[in-house]
């Protein structure tokens, strides 16, 4: 089944990360033969050298995956829009270093998302058995709180992956704290990143959920499509459902370009 025209692929990786495989290029011509409008490459973006080095470029590869993703836009110019990005954390005390990292060339689209509670990377499968010694109330009611702190620092354009710790199946058991933070988001301007990596996960659910995508649609807050791409053969991921999805809770698509919001209103709710 084909896709609807505009679309575009915002959330993306590349091997710099440590845990993708496939040169962007072939991200790129997965998207063409996808029948996407454009992508955004947003890799995990350098942090200071004692968080989390394993899964993230280093400060010292930050101008070659510019140079990487300005090749590929040169290969595909005319054919398909590609944009440069990247995914940030949020952790308390990093943000001048953020700051600094995304001060350093001119974006195309930053996700805003959380990976860590405390010293916790509660999305790694290697700790998963955590969530059995916490109580999940109390884990979504931080999680959000981190979150909240992410959309209110101002570095980035939209949340990533909003109820992400419900990854192996662990369902947020209280909505209330992410109804809040869905206020705070509609209310700073900020888009969500839907994210179809979810139904590849254990959760078989994308992010965020059915209910949250209805209250999201319902603030008026946008979504912006992302596979979450770690291999080229998932660019694109389950996409039409993802429209249709959105669609049907009246929700508005939208992509960014120079950190500025494209809406694209034949893919809103009167598609």
């Amino acid at each position: 089944m084909s896709l609807p025209p505009g679309l575009h692929d915002s959330h993306m990786h590349t091997p710099l990360c440590g845990h993708a495989t496939g040169h962007p290029r072939e991200y790129a011509q997965a998207a063409l033969d996808a029948g996407l409008a454009g992508i955004v490459f947003t890799d995990h973006i350098p942090m200071p050298a004692w968080y989390d080095a394993a899964w993230r470029m280093r400060r010292d590869q930050l101008t070659q995956y510019v140079e990487m993703i300005q090749g590929v836009q040169q290969d595909f110019a005319g054919r398909l829009t590609v944009g440069l990005g990247l995914e940030a954390d949020f952790h308390p005390g990093t943000e001048a270093f953020v700051e600094e990292v995304l001060a350093a060339f001119e974006w195309d689209y930053v996700i805003g998302s959380v990976h860590y509670i405390g010293a916790w990377g509660f999305d790694n499968p290697e700790y998963a058995d955590e969530y059995g010694r916490r109580d999940l109330g109390s884990l979504y009611r931080h999680y959000y709180a981190l979150i909240e702190g992410a959309a209110r620092s101002g570095l980035f354009d939209a949340v990533g992956h909003l109820d992400l710790p419900k990854k192996f199946g662990q369902r947020d058991p209280d909505e209330r704290a992410a109804l809040r933070t869905l206020d705070t988001v509609a209310a700073l301007g900020l888009s969500l990143d839907y994210n179809t990596a979810g139904q590849r996960r254990p959760v078989q659910e994308a992010y965020p959920s059915p209910s949250l995508l209805a209250a999201a649609a319902e603030r008026g807050i946008p979504l912006v499509l992302g596979s979450d791409a770690h291999q080229p053969g998932e660019v694109g991921f389950r996409f039409r459902e993802a429209e249709e999805s959105i669609r049907a809770a009246g929700g508005q698509i939208v992509h960014y370009l120079e950190r500025q919001r494209q809406p694209a209103p034949h893919l809103t709710a009167d598609h």
